[in-house]
């Protein structure tokens, strides 16, 4: 029989999935800190918290997995302790048990306390905006609501979040006040569901006078909007972002589909109709705005009419960034009734062709932007290159900025002026402006 580890306990947090998921990582982590306790986020450790992801069928694949792969590491005496936590334990909890039973704990999104409290520590209420950001120091997220109200038939976030529930303005403002005093200069908000914000809270919708808030606090320089959706949108967002320079002409709105008939069968709350000029409208009252949207194909009844619709809607509407997602029949969804009747290839294919022609977007855009000036922030150096991004442009999805490294010193979080001199489909290549 092996024995126990007798070092001090190192508590390794592995995040997986959106985030969503890397903020809760790191309140946990923060929680973690302040009870005292040696925490490291995705290095060795001798106790392992897994934050897994529920989402989608590739990611309950790499959650299961990367579960499994800790568990032969206590097996083999590599760790002592393994606990999981987020979406997919939030979900699947009975079933996990009764999978993978030698788990030490598993919890669900809202049990915080209760992990804390497993891993030796006490849940602080106190710590308002208390967090080990796992980010590069220069940009965090800040999570302004948890849950979701709406009622996709494809989405299973609800089922794992919870209710819309806002944070209160007040306490948000501390959070961005003491992540800047840490030199975040990049705050990207994030929710199941920005455009919601506040009606629970203030009974309207308020996400217009957060940012206001948010813009006066000191050493953030740039305020970025992620994961909005169409329905019911706040229009005098688009004031201050117009009005205001910290607020980066930039939105996250998923759309998913345009055909009416799949909108529908979506229960999306919209038609194309009104998706069309909703966008038309964020292009007349902020111009220079970056629109990124995601698409899913393949969802069930989807028909070849259905879809070809959506691809000349890519290429009238030339969105400046895009992802498209297959569709994934999860169990307890309103479209798990529907049969799944796109084949796995059909969808795959379809996927592959929304990708193409906006790659081909991507480049021509890019092309526009040969000779032209821009602001960018660095991220990290890769190689020979520093790697940065414009104001237009979010980390991990979007075009990024590569400047020669040979011949030039930058500092990672540092913001530089550089002129494009060359672009790709979703790389800019760029020489600092002296």
């Amino acid at each position: 029989m092996r024995t126990k580890s007798l070092k001090k306990n190192k508590i390794n947090v592995v995040t997986l999935g959106c985030s969503k998921n890397v903020y809760d990582s790191e309140v946990l982590m923060g929680q973690l800190k302040a009870s005292g306790k040696d925490v490291v986020h995705e290095e060795e450790g001798n106790v392992v918290v897994i934050n897994t992801c529920g989402f989608i069928n590739n990611a309950k694949e790499e959650s299961v997995n990367t579960i499994l792969e800790f568990m032969q590491k206590k097996e083999s005496g590599e760790v002592d302790k393994v606990f999981v936590t987020g979406c997919l334990s939030e979900r699947y909890k009975p079933d996990l048990q009764k999978e993978i039973p030698k788990v030490d704990q598993y919890f669900g999104t809202t049990e915080l306390p209760g992990l804390l409290k497993a891993l030796g520590a006490d849940y602080k209420h106190e710590l308002i905006g208390e967090r080990l950001t796992t980010t590069p120091k220069n940009y965090a997220y800040l999570k302004i609501a948890e849950g979701c109200d709406r009622p996709c038939s494809f989405c299973a976030i609800p089922i794992m979040r919870g209710k819309h529930k806002s944070t209160p303005i007040e306490d948000l403002v501390i959070e961005a006040e003491k992540l800047a005093s840490n030199g975040v200069k990049e705050l990207i908000l994030i929710a199941q569901d920005l455009t919601y914000y506040g009606l629970d809270l203030y009974k309207k919708r308020n996400l217009a006078e957060l940012l206001e808030a948010l813009v006066e606090v000191e050493g953030i320089e740039w305020i970025r909007l992620h994961y909005a959706f169409p329905t019911g949108f706040p229009m005098d967002v688009l004031d201050i972002m117009k009005r205001e320079p910290k607020i980066c002409n930039y939105l996250d709105i998923p759309l998913q589909h345009i055909s009416d008939s799949v909108l529908k069968s979506m229960r999306r709350g919209t038609t194309k109709s009104k998706t069309t000029k909703l966008i038309e409208d964020f292009r007349l009252k902020v111009p220079e705005m970056t629109i990124r949207t995601t698409l899913i194909v393949g969802y069930p009844g989807e028909t070849e009419e259905n879809f070809q619709e959506l691809k000349q809607w890519v290429k009238t509407m030339r969105f400046e960034r895009l992802g498209c997602f297959t569709y994934s029949h999860e169990e307890n969804t309103h479209a798990y009734n529907l049969e799944d009747d796109v084949p796995e290839e059909v969808k795959i294919d379809r996927a592959n062709q929304i990708m193409e022609i906006q790659s081909q977007i991507s480049w021509e855009l890019n092309q526009q932007k040969i000779g032209k000036e821009f602001k960018v922030v660095i991220d990290r150096k890769e190689g020979n290159y520093f790697i940065g991004r414009t104001k237009f442009d979010s980390p991990d999805v979007d075009n990024e900025v590569l400047i020669d490294a040979t011949s030039t010193y930058l500092k990672t979080g540092e913001f530089t002026n550089v002129k494009v001199i060359e672009a790709e489909d979703f790389d800019l290549y760029a020489e600092v402006v002296k």
